[in-house]
């Protein structure tokens, strides 16, 4: 099955026990409430969250995708004290749901987990989180629920297959996807939690491993405007930083623009190294030079030592970067935008992973540059 501007090929039902590789059945709901979107209406017991220590970024006004630039500015300080009320589900406990959900958890939220293997819940649980057996009983039990998943595919079928997410949705529900996928997989997920009658937000997050266990991710964020409100006070526990983007699509599309940039900038970032390895220079002084620069950014001083020793911590799979350039083509091509570059780094990042790095950070992409260094030199 293809989701435009996603992947393709088969996706195996989070839900079955069958270890086989099939595409699973998508039973997409019917529309139970054509009514508009509620928002949440919170009545558990209240849980004193940590006061908002951030601004809030918000539109002036909604946008549609593509239609006209996006853009933000920032309003007075959020109030302080403010609280959230109720039960938090969170699917999905990768290297990054995982430490999201702690996060919750340390800061006093009522939490309940899942994940298509439940070991990966364990740690969590002993730690008082609850368990819920299928995405659809997190989300008939919570307020709210956090999915993160690895791509387009597995997002779609955890909200929208059977005993999905959007089986326990309803009015005063709401669903926030904070997973890396195309716009038109978020505007579907949309359409399914909307005809529950429960509400949506897309709020994919800018950031990796470490910014995940510091609670410094960057959400960005776009849909159901009162539900953003609601779940502003937990983005603030996991994240240093949100922007409000308008209509569903604005915060996928974000997302894939960033993560494109990043995954094009360290294969340049690759080819420096190498290159003054070649002609005799020593690549940690070249990592110093650059960390003093113009050029300066983060990601050069953290990745590359290791790099320089062909060490690949995972913090951010390469498989991953290469699904998100995948992406980027996708959504360039969909509104005829050429984009060489990063056309370009998504054919090293397949290479990278036809030599079995998928699951090594996305650094590893050097990998692909020596392999070709190496065979020019027989």
């Amino acid at each position: 099955m293809r989701y435009s501007g996603g992947t393709s090929g088969p996706y195996r039902d989070p839900f079955s026990s069958s270890s086989a590789s099939s595409s699973p059945s998508l039973a997409l709901r019917e529309p139970l409430l054509p009514s508009p979107m509620a928002a949440p209406s919170i009545l558990c017991p209240r849980i004193p969250i940590a006061p908002l220590r951030r601004p809030s970024l918000l539109l002036p006004r909604s946008f549609s995708a593509f239609a006209s630039p996006v853009s933000s500015r920032l309003p007075d300080e959020a109030p302080k004290g403010k609280e959230f009320s109720g039960s938090v589900g969170f699917l999905g406990l990768g290297i990054m749901g995982s430490p999201m959900a702690l996060n919750l958890l340390k800061a006093g939220c009522d939490v309940t987990v899942w994940n298509r293997t439940k070991s990966k819940c364990d740690h969590l649980i002993s730690l008082g989180a609850k368990f819920g057996s299928s995405p659809a009983e997190v989300t008939s039990s919570c307020n709210v629920t956090f999915a993160m998943l690895a791509d387009p595919g597995s997002a779609l079928v955890v909200a929208c297959g059977t005993n999905g997410a959007a089986e326990g949705m309803g009015p005063g529900k709401g669903y926030v996807d904070v997973s890396t996928v195309d716009g038109a997989t978020s505007k579907l997920i949309n359409k399914q939690i909307k005809d529950t009658g429960g509400s949506f937000l897309e709020a994919p997050v800018s950031g990796s491993k470490k910014p995940a266990e510091d609670g410094q991710l960057i959400f960005l964020t776009a849909g159901d405007a009162s539900l953003y409100e609601t779940v502003a006070p937990l983005l603030d526990i996991m994240g240093k930083l949100r922007f409000y983007l308008g209509d569903v699509g604005n915060g996928a599309a974000m997302k894939i623009v960033v993560n494109m940039i990043m995954g094009s900038m360290m294969a340049s970032f690759s080819e420096g190294l190498l290159l003054s390895e070649k002609v005799g220079l020593d690549p940690n002084v070249l990592i110093e030079v650059v960390s003093q620069g113009a050029i300066s950014a983060p990601m050069y001083s953290v990745k590359g030592p290791s790099m320089v020793k062909a060490a690949y911590p995972t913090a951010f799979p390469l498989k991953h970067q290469q699904k998100d350039l995948r992406l980027a083509l996708g959504l360039a091509e969909s509104v005829s935008q050429p984009i060489p570059i990063a056309a370009a780094a998504n054919e090293l990042y397949k290479v990278a992973k036809s030599r079995g790095l998928s699951d090594q950070d996305f650094s590893a992409v050097i990998e692909a540059l020596r392999t070709k260094m190496h065979s020019s030199e027989q």
